[in-house]
């Protein structure tokens, strides 16, 4: 029996047909979200515009949705299924009942920078004076209170902490003069016009680096459990994403100042060297920076128990680099 050379060219079109929507059907949705659209938070967006969640078989809903406290809130209500978080933001929900846990950190360390009035010469002229941040609990409220000790001075008590909202807000307070000064991730000032500034310090001022899991991945512990398959692709598209913010600069730098919203040559530079510097190869959550985090959180709520073990969950990580997956990004 002959079969035409039409029926052929037919059979082959539904053939690919077939696999376009199998791949289609691969495809896993998931709902991501990120906190900020500065440079520290490279690796949820990069993944996105690399293609990298894809890559691993996710169709990712990547939202933006502003400071670890909300970006939790928006998780526990079942929102998104992974986000971002700092150590403190998911210490501070763990102590108050929410069953969270960090799955990855990929920046370990705070970099953040005191950013005052330029009338503020010491730390002595802050004493009375408010600084701003977006919520209590937020990566926001511990560099302010860890910025503020190196200093010298007592968080609340020297120097009142008040809450004014994101970044943008942060800024026109202080352009209005209702705070004296805020926390902000190195060379955000850069993008500031007509507001005289100082920065009083740095945590890259400090004698040892300032343990803290800043830029981590957090989901429920009933989530990892359903769908761990799933946690484990976003953590995979997040490893390669470091990969590519270290090894491709130029090309990670575009990606940046699309986010960030911005053509200013010297905040790109100065913030991808710092991320890039301090981005982790291997993800792993550093024990000392949640153990601070466990002890600010339960301070705030006298009788409370919380331990590294009940929200850290470092198996997927682990299980990567000893898979080699980790090794092999760096090797091509």
């Amino acid at each position: 029996m002959k079969v035409s050379r039409p029926c052929y060219f037919l059979g082959g079109l539904w053939l690919i047909a077939a696999g376009l929507l199998q791949c289609a059907w691969a495809q896993e949705k998931v709902r991501l979200a990120h906190s900020a659209l500065e440079t520290s938070n490279a690796v949820w967006f990069l993944a996105q515009e690399r293609g990298l969640y894809k890559k691993y078989g996710l169709e990712a809903d990547l939202l933006f949705i502003p400071s670890t406290t909300t970006s939790v809130a928006s998780l526990l209500a079942g929102d998104v299924q992974v986000t971002n978080a700092s150590g403190g933001g998911v210490a501070s929900a763990a102590v108050a009942g929410a069953d969270l846990v960090m799955v990855a950190c990929y920046l370990n360390s705070l970099p953040y920078e005191l950013v005052v009035a330029e009338t503020i010469k010491s730390a002595e002229d802050l004493k009375g004076k408010s600084i701003g941040i977006s919520r209590l609990g937020s990566a926001s409220d511990v560099a302010a209170r860890a910025l503020l000790r190196g200093l010298n001075l007592e968080p609340d008590k020297q120097v009142p902490i008040i809450q004014v909202g994101g970044s943008s807000e942060r800024a026109a307070a202080f352009r209005a003069g209702r705070i004296a000064g805020f926390p902000s991730p190195p060379g955000i000032v850069h993008l500031t016009k007509g507001m005289p500034f100082r920065v009083l310090i740095g945590t890259a001022d400090f004698k040892e680096r300032f343990e803290f899991p800043y830029i981590c991945a957090a989901t429920t512990r009933n989530y990892l459990a359903r769908s761990r398959e799933t946690v484990k692709k976003v953590i995979m598209a997040h490893i390669e994403a470091v990969h590519f913010v270290k090894t491709r600069k130029d090309e990670s730098k575009k990606i940046m100042a699309k986010y960030a919203r911005t053509t200013n040559e010297d905040y790109v530079e100065s913030a991808y060297s710092a991320s890039a510097k301090l981005y982790d190869v291997v993800p792993l959550v550093t024990r000392p920076g949640v153990e601070i985090q466990i002890k600010e959180a339960t301070s705030r709520k006298p009788g409370s128990q919380l331990r590294f073990e009940d929200i850290v969950d470092e198996g997927i990580v682990r299980e990567l680099d000893k898979s080699g997956f980790i090794e092999k990004l760096y090797k091509k």
